[in-house]
This record gives structure tokens, C-alpha cells and sequence, in this order.
């Protein structure tokens, strides 16, 4: 009885088995399988296999598997802001912001390629693993060009800064060295994601009911270029609409947004993704949290989302968008066109693959001191010989330097571990020659929509931009000793200095370096490097100085419409070197500035320094233009008493300026009269005008 009992046990197991095996086999052969078909047919034959249900699934951005057809589960979800985020250890580079300050486009896409590398390791060890969670898959919600409008906002720490020419060219490295790093263009090594479409850039306090009321012109000019820029310009693989509304219309429900303009003026035929949970804030009536309510249901949301164009929902409206099909509100032949974005950019990751480089890549520490913006030196930098005290809050931290959205470095370099492996520490300030002010801010005060309120930080943005009090009173203390003081500004963003800079001899806006800023920082004080950034953001005054947080309108915002002087300019920042400009020359034809940087001796120990030429914009024939703008870059090595050409060519798609008459950006009148500025920054004694004819 036994051993036929122990024979049926076999017989059923056995059977399982083939059950088993005849499945696996049954869903290998199918055509969607097979990778040498082309992905359109894939593609298809699999949306032709799907249940409804099945496709309706796979529009939300945690897809579950789907056994019958060989399906495993995936999540879109991922970050890589500056360094694969949220996913164990990994390489932590400095902010977006900083990156920005280094006016060097090879340089960042330098960095994503190294991120995309990383990026590969983890997701084949993710799926070796079957670990199919948020931050595991190749989709990345990065990066983040959002104009940085207004100092006061949290997170603009994670954008390239208050320009859109800057911000476009820094965005297009990010998703060039992401999606292909040292592939062939044609090779998918990740797919990156253009975020927040758009006008979106606090209050982080009401992000989920803000409306954010601006001008076509402020639209054209300031909000969208850089967008539309990097999509022209670029294979970028998905767009993020945003948590808030744009002249009364949910972002990610916009039709103008999503249709008129992405889709059918900007032919972008990638992927549109919600920013998470985003389309909750169109009808959930929350007490909590003040919400946009423009949605009598979450049907009606999901309609106006998926009808305008969205196609992967991140969050968890599955059963919202459940209901609007059945209601009748969406057709399936819609759901099927959302759904052959989604699945065509799922197997082309899927099957992505990355190299790793052979070439000198980009070290952390190296890219940090290319961040840093000297503002100050009376000539106490660089520091040669001589006994530092350390102090400020920002000295030991451990997690300032990792900003946010970030990984976990194997190591952490802070600012008073690397000066004390590099310079005599004294136990206390009186026995010192220098004393090192480690200040500013720290995540932990300024980010996306924190639970703060407490004087001069609200949910993560600023209610006042001076360095905070207590430190103000800390550096007039040490002051009094009557010892140099060097001023470390550790942040995300700009910090009013009007009333502490007579107090400091050297100030450097150090951001939040990564993970070897500390290193980094005491190498740029030594004087071992001379190539410093420039400041990305105008660095004002004063909070008197900014219009409303609230307002939208650009007028008196930025280097390009404030008509007040500020107390540093955007693309401000000194070196060691005395570098000067000459042999300038302007091709009309080609739009091509040439010329000779020199350097005129230098305080640092290294053989050659890196200059930062360059190129703005003024129409004096329009009134309604900002007063310049940013069109052109060039970071030059220039050997110590040396000189090098630059050539920067003009792409005239940032000439163009809004028409108020068709409401559309346009080239400038044939023989219309500009003129371009050529310099070291965007303030106009350190430019030289070049005066000239537009030729169309």
C-alpha cells in the first residue's frame, strides 16, 4: 500500500513538472521572445496575447508578472539625481546644482556614463536575486530641469540651475551619458526621464494645490526651452509631468501641455510618466494635505490623464483607470497605444547593456573641486604653511555632503577629516593662524517637502535666505580673535551674504560635494587645482531683493530681468589664475566666436587652470527681452602663463525670442541688430560686446 501510494506520489509530481515545463517552454516560443524579430512585431504579438486587465496592469509603474507569458514583475521607479540613489552602496556625486557650477557638459556626461555602469551591476544582480522592487530596474526619473527661479525653493539643489540654455546643456550630458555612456548612440544602456513638465518649482508646502499662473512669454522663454531643447536635440526616453497645475490645469492632466505642445509641436513619442501619485491630488478630497480637487472622481482624473496623452501612471490608480475603460471613458484601442510606448521601452532596457570605459573617467574627488565657486580672496587662498582651526556646524557631518535622492558611499570624506589629513590642526582657535567656518545649510533644512516649520524653513524651502543666525553670531565671535577667516558655504542653493562678507576674508560655495568632498575641499584650499566653477544661480543680496515666492512671473527674478545689483552675479567666481580674453572674433556665417584665453601667472601649485568663457545674448530692439541670456560655454585648459584658443558655435535655437503677436518663439528680423557679450561672467564689466547683423 505503501510503495503504491509512494508510486501515485511520484506519477503526480512528475506530472506537475511537465505542466511546469510545457509552460516555460510554451512562452519561451513565443515571437515576442525572440530578439531577433524586430520591436514593433514584438511588441505587438505581445499586446495581441493580453487580457485587458493584463494591459491595464502594465500602466502602472509597479508591473506585476504575468506567469503564462514569461512576464516577471518590474518597477519603473528609479533615481540616479547624482549617482544611482536609494539602492544600497554606490558612488555619490555632487548635486546637480554643483555639476551645474562646473560649466562643463563632458564632465557630466562623463559622470552618468560611470552611473549607467554602476547602474547595470545592480540590476543584474537584482534580477540574478528575483528582486523586482522599486529602485532595482534600469528607468530612471532623472534629471531634474526644472528652472531654479527663486532661491527659496528646496529642492533646487536637484537642478542645473536658474538659466535654460545651462540647464538644457547640462540635462542633455546627463541623459546622453545615462541612456548610451561609451555605446554606440544606437545602444540603450538606460532610459533617463526629463522631469517636472512643467513650470514646477515650489512651494514644496502646497505643491499638490499649487497653481502656478505665468505668462506665454515667461512659458516660452523661461520654462519650456530646456525641455524642448533636449527632446529636439536627444532620444530621451520619458517625460515627467508634474505634481502641480499650470494656468488652472493639472500638469499631468493638461491637454496643452501634453498633447498640443509635447506630442504634436515637439513630435516626442516617448514615454510620459506621472510624478508619483500625483493624479491623486485631482480628487482626493484630504484634509491633511490641500489638494488641487479639480476631479469630481479618480475615473474622471484617470480619463483626463491617459486621454492627454500620460502613459504609465507612477502610484496606484489601477483601479481608477479600471473603471474609466469600462465606463466607457478611454477605448482599448487607446490603452493599446499607451501600452506600445511602455512595452517597446520595457524590452529595449531590458536588453540594454553598458561598457565599461577604458578611457581616464571622472574621479568624485576631481569632479567636486570643479564645483566649488571661489566668490571671495583677499589672497589668503590658497593656504601654504599655515596652522587651521575648524568650526561650523557643516565640519563633521556625515550626511550634508550626500545631498539627497542619493546612494550610500563605501566612504564619506567630511570637510574636517580631509583638512586634518591635509593641514596642522589646532585644538583651539586663538592657536591658529586660519580659521576654516564649515556653514551654510544641510538637507536636513532644505528639500522636497520636509516636515519642517521652524524659523526660516518651511516643508523644506526657505521663508528667508541669509546665513542663519546663529551662524552669523558664531563668525562675528570668532571675528573678534583677529585671525583670517575662510567661509565655507555648504548648500543647495544661494545664501544671502550682505551682511557677514565683510566679516571673511575667503568665502567658497562648496554645495553638497559627494562623497569625497571633504578631500576635495581641502585640495582647492591648498591650491593643488585651479579649475573652479562659477555660480549657476544669481547669488542676491538679500530676501528683499526676491519678488514674491509665490509669483511665477519672471520679472525681477534671475540675472536676466532683476534690476537691482546683486551681490554676485550668475557665472561669477574667481581662480588663482589671472586668465584674460583676447583675439576675439565672431564668424556671422557659421555663428562661431573664436579667441585666446591667457594666463597671467597663478597662486596654485598645478601646472594649467581651467577658464570659463562665456556667451550672452541682448536684443536692444526689444524692450520685452531680458537683458541678456546665456546662448554659448567653453571651459578652456590654459597652461600657467600660457594661452589657448576656444571656438564656441551658436546654435540659433537660442536666439529665438517670443513673438507676442503669433505667441510662438521665433528668429530674430533679417538684419535685425544684436548683440553678443563675451566673458567671464554675466555681469557687464567682465563681458566685451560684439555688436552685429542677424543674417536668416
Amino acid at each position: 500500500m505503501v510503495k503504491y501510494q509512494f508510486k501515485e506520489i511520484c506519477k503526480y509530481f512528475l506530472f506537475l513538472l511537465a505542466i511546469c515545463y510545457t509552460q516555460i517552454c510554451f512562452a519561451q516560443q513565443y515571437p515576442f521572445h525572440d530578439t531577433t524579430l524586430d520591436i514593433e512585431t514584438r511588441v505587438n504579438d505581445l499586446i495581441g496575447r493580453l487580457t485587458l486587465d493584463e494591459k491595464l496592469s502594465l500602466l502602472e509603474h509597479r508591473n506585476p508578472a504575468i506567469p503564462r507569458l514569461g512576464l516577471k514583475p518590474y518597477s519603473w521607479w528609479n533615481e540616479a539625481l547624482h549617482g544611482v540613489g536609494r539602492n544600497g552602496i554606490a558612488t555619490v556625486w555632487p548635486m546637480p546644482i554643483a555639476m551645474a557650477a562646473s560649466f562643463n557638459p563632458e564632465m557630466v556626461e562623463d559622470i552618468f556614463a560611470q552611473t549607467a555602469v554602476e547602474a547595470h551591476q545592480k540590476y543584474n544582480q537584482a534580477q540574478a536575486e528575483e528582486k523586482y522592487d522599486d529602485y532595482t530596474g534600469l528607468t530612471f526619473f532623472t534629471p531634474n530641469i526644472n528652472i531654479f527661479r527663486d532661491p527659496r525653493w528646496g529642492r533646487g539643489m536637484e537642478t542645473y540651475g536658474e538659466d535654460p540654455f545651462l540647464t538644457a546643456t547640462m540635462g542633455l550630458a546627463c541623459v546622453n551619458g545615462l541612456q548610451h555612456g561609451d555605446n554606440d548612440k544606437s545602444v540603450l544602456s538606460a532610459a533617463a526621464c526629463l522631469k517636472h513638465l512643467a513650470v514646477h518649482s515650489g512651494p514644496e508646502g502646497i505643491r499638490h494645490q499649487f497653481d502656478a499662473n505665468v505668462s506665454q512669454r515667461d512659458l516660452w522663454t523661461t520654462y519650456l526651452p530646456a525641455f524642448e531643447f533636449i527632446i529636439g536635440n536627444s532620444d530621451v526616453r520619458q517625460v515627467m509631468c508634474g505634481y502641480n497645475r499650470l494656468n488652472g490645469t493639472p500638469c499631468c492632466t493638461s491637454r496643452e501641455l501634453l498633447v498640443d505642445i509635447l506630442r504634436n509641436k515637439w513630435h516626442y513619442d516617448g514615454i510620459i510618466v506621472t510624478d508619483c501619485w500625483a493624479l491623486n491630488d485631482c480628487w482626493e478630497r484630504d484634509t491633511v494635505i490641500p489638494r488641487h480637487k479639480t476631479h469630481a472622481t479618480a475615473a474622471l482624473a484617470a480619463s483626463d490623464a491617459f486621454g492627454s496623452e500620460v502613459d504609465l501612471e507612477c502610484g496606484s490608480g489601477l483601479q481608477a483607470l479600471k473603471t474609466a475603460v469600462d465606463s466607457g471613458y478611454i477605448p482599448e484601442s487607446k490603452v493599446d497605444e499607451h501600452l506600445r510606448r511602455v512595452l517597446k521601452l520595457r524590452m529595449q532596457v531590458a536588453e540594454a547593456r553598458t561598457e565599461i570605459r577604458h578611457h581616464p573617467q571622472t574621479t568624485p574627488h576631481d569632479a567636486a573641486t570643479e564645483t566649488f565657486v571661489l566668490l571671495k580672496n583677499d589672497g589668503i587662498l590658497p593656504i601654504v604653511g599655515k596652522r587651521i582651526f575648524i568650526a561650523g556646524p557643516n565640519a563633521n557631518d556625515t550626511l550634508m555632503p550626500l545631498g539627497n535622492y542619493n546612494g550610500t558611499p563605501l566612504n564619506t570624506s567630511t570637510i574636517s577629516e580631509g583638512l586634518s589629513q591635509r593641514f596642522t590642526v589646532t585644538e583651539t582657535a586663538t592657536d591658529a593662524d586660519i580659521i576654516v567656518y564649515a556653514g551654510g545649510l544641510n538637507p536636513q533644512l532644505e528639500g522636497e517637502e520636509l516636515p519642517i516649520d521652524i524659523p526660516g524653513f518651511h516643508k523644506g524651502d526657505r521663508t528667508r535666505i541669509e546665513l542663519p543666525e546663529n551662524q552669523v553670531d558664531e563668525i562675528r565671535q570668532l571675528k573678534k580673535l583677529g585671525k583670517p577667516i575662510v567661509l565655507l558655504l555648504c548648500s543647495g542653493s544661494a545664501i544671502a551674504l550682505e551682511d557677514i562678507i565683510g566679516e571673511t576674508n575667503a568665502i567658497m560655495v562648496c554645495w553638497y560635494g559627494g562623497e569625497d568632498m571633504g578631500k576635495a575641499v581641502a585640495s582647492a584650499l591648498a591650491g593643488d587645482c585651479d579649475n573652479f566653477g562659477r555660480l549657476p544661480v544669481t547669488f542676491y543680496k538679500s530676501t528683499a531683493q526676491l519678488p514674491d515666492f509665490d509669483d511665477y512671473n519672471m520679472q525681477g527674478r534671475t540675472y536676466k530681468y532683476m534690476q537691482e545689483k546683486p551681490l554676485f552675479p550668475f557665472g561669477y567666481g574667481l581662480s588663482y589664475s589671472d586668465f584674460r580674453l583676447s583675439d576675439i572674433n565672431f564668424d556671422n556665417s557659421k555663428m562661431r566666436i573664436t579667441g585666446t584665453v591667457s594666463s597671467i601667472g597663478t597662486k596654485a601649485k598645478c601646472k594649467s587652470g581651467k577658464a570659463t568663457v562665456q556667451v550672452y545674448i541682448s536684443y536692444p530692439k526689444d524692450k520685452n527681452a531680458p537683458k541678456k541670456t546665456l546662448v554659448g560655454l567653453a571651459k578652456v585648459d590654459v597652461s600657467v602663463n600660457g594661452e589657448s584658443e576656444f571656438s564656441i558655435n551658436i546654435n540659433k535655437f537660442w536666439l529665438r525670442k517670443f513673438n507676442e503677436h503669433i505667441g510662438e518663439m521665433t528668429e530674430p528680423e533679417n538684419g535685425e541688430k544684436l548683440i553678443l557679450q563675451v566673458g567671464f561672467s554675466s555681469d557687464d564689466k567682465d563681458l566685451k560686446d560684439i555688436p552685429f547683423k542677424y543674417k536668416r
